[in-house]
């Protein structure tokens, strides 16, 4: 049997690669678990259009008896908007959540049971999203993109729950505060004086909002002002093409 001897040097060579290749392969696990752990997304306040136009949204987790109206209200003005619903909501109205789809209104996520997401742990905030989603998917056969946060509390963990299911963050630029059921006119002054390019109107599902809607539609399209959803808004300005396609 023969016996090899190699020289020292090769030997110290041989180490320093082994070294070297395991080194930089725990740099390269640090190091891309730092970026995915520092991966966020940040909260939307409004869209970047640039154009006339706004997005109502609408929080539901309660008022399923003012929905059908807000919706012919909608429908009167040829206006669309965002309804982010909780998951325990559209699991008990199964028939609203469809018909809020099928007038052509976008349904984005409000989280399972309207938690306060800031007291839970990053898979809590992901338990709630997700199971919100898996309800709306499987009523309306859509995913939603959209996550507006319960009393709109974020945190980092809830903005790191938020990029890891690839949703967008939504807040909003205008709160009608109607949730406190002032009379319609306070609602009208909360909107209509402040309107602003690409704003998000935040708004919920009670009867002095059912009341003060048709005027705050109307008021806004007297001013030139469209009416999308927050999906729309948020792309960016439109392009050429399709400038041309809306101007005839």
């Amino acid at each position: 049997m023969r016996i090899y001897f190699f020289p020292q040097k090769i030997i110290k060579l041989g180490l320093v690669l082994v070294l070297s290749v395991f080194f930089l392969g725990c740099f390269a696990c640090y190091f891309g678990s730092s970026i995915r752990a520092s991966r966020v997304e940040d909260p939307i306040y409004q869209g970047n259009t640039g154009q006339k136009v706004v997005a109502l949204t609408f929080n539901v987790d309660w008022g399923e008896e003012f929905i059908p109206d807000l919706l012919k209200v909608l429908d009167k003005h040829k206006a669309k908007a965002t309804f982010f619903v909780t998951g325990k909501w559209a699991s008990k109205f199964p028939a609203l959540t469809k018909e809020i789809k099928a007038r052509g209104h976008d349904i984005g996520n409000h989280g399972y049971r309207h938690a306060h997401l800031n007291n839970l742990s990053l898979n809590g905030v992901t338990q709630e999203i997700i199971g919100a989603q898996r309800i709306i998917e499987e009523t309306t056969g859509e995913k939603p993109a959209l996550f507006a946060p319960p009393y709109g509390e974020y945190n980092t963990t809830v903005q790191k729950a938020v990029a890891d299911l690839d949703y967008k963050l939504i807040m909003w630029s205008l709160d009608t505060i109607d949730w406190q059921r002032p009379e319609p006119a306070t609602i009208v002054k909360r909107v209509v004086p402040r309107i602003h390019n690409d704003a998000i109107i935040l708004m919920h599902p009670t009867q002095p909002t059912v009341e003060a809607l048709p005027v705050i539609l109307t008021e806004l399209k007297k001013e030139g002002y469209e009416f999308l959803t927050v999906g729309e808004i948020i792309k960016g300005p439109p392009s050429p093409d399709k400038k041309e396609e809306k101007g005839k």
